[in-house]
């Protein structure tokens, strides 16, 4: 949706009803919309969603595990199993000993999934932009700020 689309956009009828103003809903349509975004902007670098969720996990310097990576992306540890083995048949991340457990797998980037990534990066913070630019910086910064309270509490 462009700029222009968006500041014509009206809310929906059915948005007055009580339920326009549940959390949940507002969350998973937000999600929803996000997603479908993310996912044509993701396309060109052959990533969705969740497979750039991996990606930029491994390229964080982090050193995630696959449980880590389950657990933080709130997917069943197989989903992770295919993501990261779909991501290392491209060569875009390794499985590597942990360094402070040598049980542990963890998932890094190779220097082809760090390339991939700062390009795929850019089109979901362009995607992103997109989806909420009826908001100003600072109000943009703020849900930011306040979905992470709410997620994990404190001031994140």
């Amino acid at each position: 949706m462009t700029q222009q689309e968006t500041e014509g956009a009206q809310m929906p009828r059915l948005a007055g009803a009580e339920i326009g103003m549940d959390v949940g809903l507002l969350l998973a349509k937000l999600h929803a919309a996000g997603s479908a975004l993310n996912n044509r902007a993701l396309a060109d670098f052959g990533l969705r969603e969740r497979s750039f969720s991996v990606l930029t996990l491994a390229c964080s310097e982090l050193e995630p595990t696959q449980r880590e990576l389950a657990d933080f992306l709130s997917l069943d540890p197989s989903q992770v199993v295919s993501l990261v083995d779909e991501l290392e048949k491209r060569r875009l991340v390794k499985r590597a000993t942990g360094k402070h457990d040598r049980r542990a797998k963890i998932i890094v980037a190779t220097a082809e999934g760090h390339k991939i990534h700062k390009k795929a990066r850019a089109a979901a913070e362009a995607s992103e932009q997109q989806q909420l630019a009826v908001l100003s910086g600072n109000e943009a910064t703020e849900l930011k700020r306040l979905l992470r309270k709410a997620l994990w509490g404190g001031e994140a």
